[in-house]
């Protein structure tokens, strides 16, 4: 299968068309790297720290980060790197591996979130069996699942786009290793591998998104029926910022892969692509930690005691 190539490496032509902006992007995206990095960190010490949050909901969160941390690993660093070289190369087999965790992580990253929906529609919608439901148990089989689905979801991407032979131009014209744009450069028909985007990622995508979409339909259904106002505001809030984040995955993700490879923009779908492999991890600890007063009394308690052991 791999050794079908010419090629033996590939020129990641990212955002090197504006060279003069280069110091500026590599200082923009080091801060942002940063602050995901430390936000999500943050997110998985408390939720393993403090035992006010060892609900299912914060087990689910601190799983969400650890991926966080991971999957914008997978890109910033090879792209801060291309910012301060001229050379902006990436070997064969260092591509597939890049494509292979990406696509893995996101993929993971999708079914937790899904998995994040369905717990709080258990917690809402049926509280007096949401201790049975939503057991240990069923919580580490649902994040192994997630694991697993997604390590499937990957291989298929990986062994399938890397089958195509690769003997014509080299130059990627994308941040890091996609899928859409290693099928622009293949010298082959790629029909195949497109129906298989649309197919599997499809499956994925509705799978996880009808299962959001029924959770919260149901959610409402019973938030709506609360006599109380503070109530059914308490409910509320501790949906939102899930929303939130799957609205903004979902959203630029599904964009990017649900529509046909001969629409790809270089421009255009670098951005997007910024959006859901940067910033979007990069958002998602300070979406859980701003609306979530939990959090922030975890927050809280951690920093006294660090000032208190400080001081003593």
């Amino acid at each position: 299968m791999w050794n079908r190539t010419l090629v033996t490496e590939f020129i990641i032509q990212g955002f090197s068309d504006i060279r003069d902006l280069q110091i500026l992007y590599f200082v923009a995206f080091l801060v942002v790297y940063i602050i995901t990095v430390v936000g999500n960190l943050v997110i998985i010490i408390l939720t393993r720290a403090d035992s006010g949050l060892s609900t299912p909901m914060y087990f689910f969160l601190g799983n969400l980060s650890f991926l966080d941390v991971f999957y914008v690993s997978t890109t910033v660093p090879k792209m801060l790197a291309s910012f301060l070289i001229n050379k902006k190369v990436i070997s064969f087999y260092g591509c597939a591996a890049q494509l292979y965790f990406f696509l893995f992580l996101a993929s993971t990253e999708s079914i937790v979130l899904a998995s994040m929906a369905y717990d709080r529609y258990v917690a809402i919608c049926n509280p007096l069996r949401y201790v049975i439901l939503m057991n240990r148990r069923v919580c580490i089989q649902m994040i192994v699942a997630s694991w697993l689905i997604g390590n499937i979801y990957a291989v298929i991407h990986t062994v399938s786009t890397f089958h195509l032979p690769f003997c014509g131009s080299n130059i990627i014209n994308h941040f890091f290793c996609d899928i859409t744009a290693l099928l622009n450069i293949a010298c082959a028909n790629t029909y195949v591998n497109e129906v298989l985007v649309f197919a599997v990622g499809g499956i994925l995508m509705l799978g996880c998104g009808l299962l959001i979409l029924i959770s919260y339909m149901h959610i409402i259904s019973s938030v709506l029926k609360i006599p109380s106002g503070q109530g059914r505001s308490k409910a509320f809030s501790t949906c939102i910022s899930h929303l939130i984040v799957v609205m903004l995955f979902y959203g630029t993700g599904g964009f990017m892969y649900m529509r046909p490879i001969s629409s790809y923009s270089v421009n255009k779908d670098s951005a997007i692509a910024v959006f859901y492999t940067v910033i979007t991890p990069m958002l998602n600890p300070i979406i859980y930690s701003l609306r979530n007063k939990e959090i922030k009394e975890a927050m809280r308690k951690m920093i006294s005691k660090k000032i208190f052991s400080y001081r003593h």
